[in-house]
């Protein structure tokens, strides 16, 4: 199969209007998620994502129906109110484009074809990275190029106001904005509070993790560390931010977990946790089993333990008592 060219198909168009929809028209794989991310995640209608809020399973085939019927209820409710949206589908079938134009007409709103043309061998081959519930197979993949590639001619006769091809768009600048106001109000440059001391926090253990994250006022263990906890419910972590963990200034985290050594041990032990992961492992209990556990009655599990941990017994004391 030759590669597909656009040369000369059509006039070029750059035009997208806000606000307007934005119909992604392209096979599996062909980078249109890459391409619908230049855009607020408001403005963004997946059917992947629906069908994964319908069935628990963002590949299930079988949830397609009801997928598209809970996205045609939100595309219905943003163009009412004149909201950009992108729809980050394959859109490859006429009649699905058809319908999408006559929504937007009801609603008074401007269309926008923008077809990814990536070559089919790209598309197929992305196949391989992605997740076995969301891989498309190689049949279908070239069943849409095909069906994009026939679209092509036809596009303006359909009814759209703006065909557009992603490789002539500039969207670099609209995506690097947004994540650039993004972090500029997490560091606080924005003139808002930012997020302080929970930036570290966060990009160990992720955003999720924030807003059970307390810090303890007074906890203070040897070294000047700070201990926070991270509570839910019944559920809570005991933590310490070691400020100087191996005399050159850098920072880690370590869970309080139990004797490793002795079930009746009346001290406490740390443990470094670095990730989400970690911290579910303290939570079940299977980090005070990791070799560099520290406990404050019996030392660590090895002849050197990790610098900077808790000092003397009482003084660990203190701050799970605090």
């Amino acid at each position: 199969m030759k590669p597909f060219r656009l040369d000369n198909a059509l006039p070029f168009d750059t035009t997208i209007p806000t606000p307007s929809l934005v119909c992604l028209i392209g096979a599996a794989g062909s980078g249109k998620s890459t391409w619908a991310s230049t855009w607020p995640d408001t403005h963004v209608l997946e059917l992947d994502s629906f069908r994964a809020l319908v069935s628990d399973d963002a590949g299930c085939q079988e949830a397609t129906e009801d997928a598209a019927f809970a996205l045609q209820a939100v595309l219905e409710a943003r163009l009412a109110r004149r909201k950009m949206t992108v729809l980050d589908a394959t859109n490859c079938d006429k009649s699905v484009r058809v319908d999408l134009i006559a929504t937007a007409r009801r609603h008074g709103m401007p269309t926008v074809a923008l077809v990814v043309p990536t070559p089919v061998s790209v598309c197929i081959a992305r196949q391989a990275d992605r997740p076995a519930n969301r891989r498309v197979p190689e049949s279908v993949v070239r069943a849409q190029h095909a069906a994009m590639v026939d679209a092509w001619p036809g596009l303006p006769a359909e009814g759209f106001d703006h065909i557009v091809v992603a490789e002539n768009l500039y969207r670099l600048e609209a995506l690097l904005q947004r994540v650039s106001d993004e972090r500029r109000a997490d560091l606080g440059w924005d003139g808002g509070d930012g997020l302080g001391d929970l930036l570290l926090v966060r990009r160990h253990f992720g955003p999720e993790i924030l807003p059970m994250w307390h810090w303890r006022d007074g906890s203070q263990p040897a070294g000047g560390d700070r201990v926070a906890e991270i509570r839910l419910g019944a559920d809570r972590i005991i933590l310490a931010q070691r400020q100087d963990t191996d005399g050159a200034g850098d920072i880690c985290f370590e869970a309080l977990v139990d004797c490793p050594v002795d079930d009746e041990c009346p001290g406490e032990a740390w443990v470094p946790v670095y990730n989400i992961t970690d911290l579910l492992n303290a939570l079940t209990g299977e980090l005070m089993h990791e070799p560099d556990v520290y406990c404050t009655v019996h030392g660590p599990r090895e002849d050197d333990g990790p610098e900077g941990l808790s000092g003397p017994e009482e003084q660990d004391a203190e701050v799970i008592g605090a």
